[in-house]
């Protein structure tokens, strides 16, 4: 796998995380897979409630494979305009108010534009509150303090900001000269960006594989729902592309690829970690097997749904999982080299 591709994944990776797209407020990021996909000539379609459905070729049609990755990410929703101006928020999906705090965010009216805030701890000046290290980090006692002179209620109705609207936090992306990559929401946008890259590789090599292979990106998955259905005809075979676990207890670093073999959800077939296992050691990816204790996938919403397929779940090591979080291309490289062993072996 030339290395190209893995900058290239990298590159289409930072392109998306630019891209606000907490779960329910995904269309910039629709838009922006379904015209990466259709430009590298994939067939493209949108489902009805906005995943991305490519098709990467292949032969037969009837044992189908399904990459599953996600766009949506986690954020947070208005729930209350107080008084003071500032503004009480919700989560949207595991946000953390703990890994929330002191982040710039973007608070996204549905008519009247963006604004800009921070989400800070209710009487926030250490030189102030006497209970600032005490107190325990919740949503109830953190606020949006709005960078506009705007410090009542009306006011910030006038601006145009109501309960419900999305609020948006900066993922601070960056990839270090030694090859980290460094943002919130790598889960699971790396995801992303290692599928177009992988599908830039099938079209650059002229490859194409056995089995039909279709890419979902999912709009709804940091919710619980994105998989669970616009499965095509003929998948026998769904595999989630999505962040591996990095953490105390697990194998898997940043540089490698992680393969799942159970998570909080059950243990993933027992035929498909084994072909994962076989195709990371035909390519020379360096790999972890691994059992993640709080993680739900895609690939279960699809078979919670009802669907009859076989499932899998690999991912390139992310190391904080919804906070700031942590890869590396080298991870990318492995993910990549285990998509080429599978699909291409």
């Amino acid at each position: 796998m030339d290395l190209n591709y893995t900058e290239f994944a990298v590159q289409k990776t930072m392109e998306l995380l630019a891209i606000d797209s907490p779960s329910g407020y995904t269309r910039a990021a629709e838009d922006y897979v379904a015209a990466q996909f259709a430009a590298l000539g994939c067939p493209v379609q949108r489902t009805v409630k906005g995943g991305i459905l490519a098709d990467l070729g292949g032969t037969d049609a009837d044992n189908a494979l399904l990459l599953e990755a996600h766009a949506d990410t986690l954020g947070g929703m208005v729930a209350e305009i107080k008084g003071n101006g500032r503004l009480r928020i919700v989560n949207v999906g595991g946000m953390n108010a703990n890994n929330a705090e002191a982040e710039n965010c973007r608070v996204v009216t549905k008519f009247r534009g963006v604004y800009e805030g921070t989400l800070q701890l209710v009487n926030a000046s250490l030189h102030v509150n006497g209970d600032y290290s005490t107190t325990s980090r919740k949503f109830d006692v953190m606020e949006v303090v709005l960078d506009e002179a705007a410090d009542t209620a009306e006011a910030v109705k006038a601006l145009g900001i109501s309960v419900g609207d999305f609020v948006c936090f900066d993922p601070r992306s960056r990839v270090t000269a030694s090859g980290y990559i460094k943002s919130r929401f790598l889960d699971d946008k790396l995801s992303v960006g290692i599928l177009l890259g992988f599908a830039k590789y099938l079209k650059d090599q002229n490859i194409t594989p056995a089995r039909r292979v279709y890419v979902h990106v999912t709009v709804y998955e940091e919710v619980g729902h994105g998989g669970a259905a616009s499965v095509p005809a003929g998948v026998t075979e769904a595999i989630s592309v999505d962040m591996g676990c990095v953490g105390e207890g697990l194998q898997c670093t940043e540089r490698q690829v992680s393969i799942c073999a159970k998570d909080s959800g059950g243990p993933y077939s027992y035929d498909v970690v084994c072909g994962l296992i076989a195709a990371a050691q035909k390519t020379g990816a360096d790999y972890a097997v691994d059992i993640y204790p709080h993680y739900g996938s895609d690939v279960e919403a699809t078979l919670s749904a009802g669907h009859d397929l076989r499932h899998g779940l690999i991912g390139a090591g992310v190391y904080a999982s919804h906070g700031y979080e942590r890869s590396h291309k080298d991870g990318v490289t492995n993910t990549l080299k285990l998509l080429e062993g599978y699909v291409c072996g």
